[in-house]
């Protein structure tokens, strides 16, 4: 793999593709336990990745266990990003952005990855309560501390980050969604990306499997798992259908079509765009790597950025597409 810095506020150098350890646990359903988890990370760093992502939400908190049993006499090889928030509502003290939970949860997070300090502290989902001035306090005050070098937003409204950016120099970059079923980051949280140097994260690059075809074929996965909607009659299917087709013409499945179709877009953009990928398997996780020496012909991308170009009246930052509607924390009246 490559490297790059992420943005033009930092020198910190990342791998093209970052880790997603989503997936690391053993609760019931699709996971990677720890056997399998090793596999994996074991495979993405033979790569040459060095960038992980985890959350103190993930398995509820064994995500970051099973992390820091890996990292274990190698930490310093890694970029290491968790966030905060902990979804869903767990108590009103325990969850939000507030400084007292930040520091409560990277403290727990230290321990659980066997660290004594993070690359990135994420704020995973705003909680509509805590101002940003606090939360870019609470992140001046951890660095200082030394228990983190950097600090995130993932998944808030563009306007809120460039209002973040304009005050705090800690602030490193921003996480959303960016797939071919999801473009809704290039209309403002994009742009003000790369008017501030923030780094970007994406994640969903295969829309939870989507992308992947494979619910076409009848296949079970995370989306039917969900009772989630797996396509419409409209820009969705016309977007299925035109990767399909392209991938049919390229010889190549389509999830390492979606990829390369990203990678693509990423090289586009004027700041760090770099896709979590979560694979369970090494298998997985080597498309992905081929992904990157990929490229389809002009006319391939032509033909996919016209499909999932976003309508003109979706003017919003970003969309979950229903993956995270059962996550959001209710609205806290302020008196």
């Amino acid at each position: 793999m490559r490297y790059q810095t992420f943005g033009r506020r930092t020198g910190l150098r990342v791998s093209e593709l970052a880790l997603g350890a989503a997936m690391f646990g053993t609760r019931p359903g699709v996971r990677a336990n720890p056997e399998q988890a090793r596999a994996v990370f074991d495979a993405y760093a033979d790569a040459g990745g060095n960038f992980i992502d985890t959350s103190d939400a993930y398995e509820r908190g064994e995500s970051e266990a099973v992390l820091g049993d890996l990292l274990r006499d190698r930490r310093e090889q890694f970029v290491l990003a968790t966030k905060y928030t902990r979804m869903p509502l767990t108590g009103v003290n325990l969850t939000g952005n507030s400084r007292r939970t930040a520091i409560r949860s990277v403290e727990a997070s230290l321990r659980r990855l066997n660290t004594d300090y993070l690359d990135v502290l994420w704020v995973h989902l705003p909680d509509g309560v805590t101002p940003i001035d606090e939360i870019l306090t609470t992140f001046d005050d951890l660095t200082r501390s030394g228990k983190i070098l950097h600090g995130g937003l993932s998944n808030f409204p563009a306007w809120r980050v460039a209002a973040a950016a304009v005050k705090s120099p800690t602030l490193l970059g921003v996480q959303e969604p960016l797939n071919l079923l999801n473009r809704g980051l290039e209309r403002e949280m994009l742009p003000a990306a790369e008017a501030f140097g923030l780094g970007v994260c994406t994640y969903f690059p295969l829309a939870s499997g989507r992308l992947t075809g494979k619910y076409r074929q009848g296949e079970k996965g995370r989306f039917t798992d969900m009772n989630l909607p797996l396509e419409d009659a409209g820009q969705r299917k016309t977007v299925l259908d035109t990767l399909l087709e392209v991938s049919q013409e390229a010889g190549e499945a389509p999830g390492r079509v979606a990829m390369a179709w990203l990678l693509a877009r990423a090289d586009r953009a004027t700041t760090a765009i770099v896709p979590i990928v979560g694979p369970r398997t090494p298998e997985q996780l080597q498309d992905y790597v081929k992904a990157l020496a990929f490229d389809l012909d002009p006319e391939h991308y032509r033909r996919l950025d016209e499909a999932s170009a976003p309508p003109i009246e979706d003017n919003t930052s970003h969309s979950f597409g229903g993956e995270f509607d059962r996550f959001k924390l209710p609205a806290v009246p302020v008196v």
